[in-house]
């Protein structure tokens, strides 16, 4: 008895520990389960959301995925990754920060799309399911031999018995490793032919390996090639440099006008994560040019003069009036000096302006008019965030400036409803039910926010699996 609950016990230890490692393998350019997804801390920005698009779109074309609402997510982490989890690719911060070309991040986004196009989540778990099946034969082989060792009080038959378990988990967990390695190389492969067929070089993605073989090296690790789930960066660079440079775009270089857009998103990134002189830092071989004059405004904005800031965003407008997010900007600036209306003004400015149609920029002038507070003003807050709401349906925080607006209002069931709206977003479910129920309480039975309310209070959430 006592020998069968040990063997259950692991069992039960094998098959979360192949689940643990599948859900954490992807690093460093890879994919990865759910489970990671929803742990990371997520970065919402207007311009470097619609710039990141932009990169991807011809990719994702390519790749077949155009029509497949693959959706891309920030991610707040100094780390050069991006992984994909379900239908979303997530890049962090630190990737677009530190590639000093559109090109890099372009190949970083390719790499992803063959993963995504090449259906490698699905077919790793049916891997992990196969690797699962050999550890537990291994684990009942070796049970086994130590049952009959203990029967027959023979020590080495036991031992074997325990060196069959061990090296058992250890062949399925290399096969794993094995087979990520390989779907890598794949998705290697597809980048490569998304570039091509883009007419892009994929000079950026071999500078984006060659920065990881430079960092291991650095480290002076020793690493086993057959312990990590990835091409060793040395062996990627030599499969992709032949083909990559085979490609007529081999050459080729992104265009002034995309390279300013990176470097205006590098600072901000720069100013937002590592201080005040972060942007001059980053780009101090071009001290006079019109990124780096955004990044000293960004960081006068947050950490220095308001009224300095204004007048540096206003010089900015000035020599690009069109650009979306330098009125963005002057409205945070506005908000922060308590000038709710002239923010309004120019949140407004960048919602008719903006090329991508954020959901971000119309909540943000929202807010401003909730700012402003009068009736006439907080009745244009409920039509602005519901507009950036319509754009962006997840955006929990949208969600609590619409219930602060119809709550001034005195639309008490509208207010329950959006608050419950923002906890479902936000995965609170239990306080989603309960506001919903009572906003239920107060509409027509059949109208719409009845209907709302009513699929919130009976939605079941996943269920936690136990580790």
């Amino acid at each position: 008895m006592q020998s069968n609950n040990s063997l259950s016990r692991f069992l039960a230890r094998s098959t979360r520990a192949f689940a643990a490692f599948a859900l954490s393998a992807g690093v460093a350019l890879g994919s990865t389960g759910a489970a990671h997804a929803q742990r990371v801390p997520i970065v919402r920005d207007a311009e470097i959301e619609a710039l990141v698009r932009d990169y991807a779109r011809p990719i994702l074309k390519a790749a077949g995925l155009a029509n497949s609402n693959i959706g891309i997510v920030l991610v707040n982490d100094p780390a050069f990754n991006a992984f994909v989890a379900g239908r979303r690719m997530f890049i962090n911060t630190g990737a677009l920060m530190t590639a000093e070309t559109p090109n890099e991040i372009i190949g970083v986004i390719a790499h992803e799309a063959g993963h995504i196009a090449g259906g490698h989540q699905e077919r790793l778990r049916d891997q992990l399911a196969r690797a699962q099946t050999m550890a537990i034969v291994a684990a009942l082989l070796g049970a086994g031999a130590m049952v009959a060792g203990a029967a027959s009080d023979t020590n080495g038959l036991g031992a074997a018995g325990a060196g069959i378990m061990t090296g058992g988990s250890e062949m399925a967990r290399r096969s794993l490793l094995g087979y990520q390695r390989s779907e890598e190389a794949t998705a290697d492969r597809s980048a490569i032919t998304y570039l091509n067929a883009t007419g892009q070089s994929a000079q950026g993605m071999l500078k984006t390996f060659q920065r990881f073989q430079s960092a291991l090296s650095l480290s002076g690790a020793r690493v086993d090639p057959y312990q990590v789930s990835h091409p060793m960066p040395r062996e990627r660079i030599a499969n992709l440099e032949t083909l990559a440079q085979q490609s007529p775009n081999f050459g080729k270089t992104d265009s002034e006008a995309l390279q300013l857009r990176h470097d205006m998103m590098r600072v901000k990134i720069a100013v937002y994560t590592q201080g005040q002189a972060a942007a001059s830092r980053l780009l101090r071989n071009n001290a006079g040019g019109l990124a780096a004059r955004y990044g000293d405004a960004q960081a006068t904005y947050l950490f220095g003069d308001l009224r300095s800031a204004l007048s540096k965003t206003d010089a900015l407008i000035k020599s690009q009036p069109k650009n979306a997010y330098f009125h963005e900007l002057r409205g945070d600036i506005l908000m922060k000096s308590n000038k709710a209306a002239a923010a309004a003004e120019s949140y407004a400015t960048a919602v008719r302006l903006d090329p991508a149609k954020s959901g971000i920029l119309p909540i943000q002038l929202g807010q401003a008019y909730l700012a402003v507070g009068t009736p006439e003003a907080l009745k244009k807050a409920v039509a602005e965030v519901r507009k950036g709401l319509d754009r962006d349906r997840e955006n929990a925080a949208g969600y609590r400036y619409l219930a602060q607006a119809y709550g001034m209002l005195g639309d008490v069931a509208d207010a329950d409803l959006a608050t419950a709206d923002g906890h479902y977003y936000s995965g609170a479910y239990q306080d989603a039910k309960i506001f919903a129920m009572r906003a239920q309480m107060k509409m027509p039975r059949g109208s719409p926010g009845w209907v709302r309310a009513q699929d919130i209070i009976n939605y079941k959430a996943p269920s936690k699996k136990k580790k």
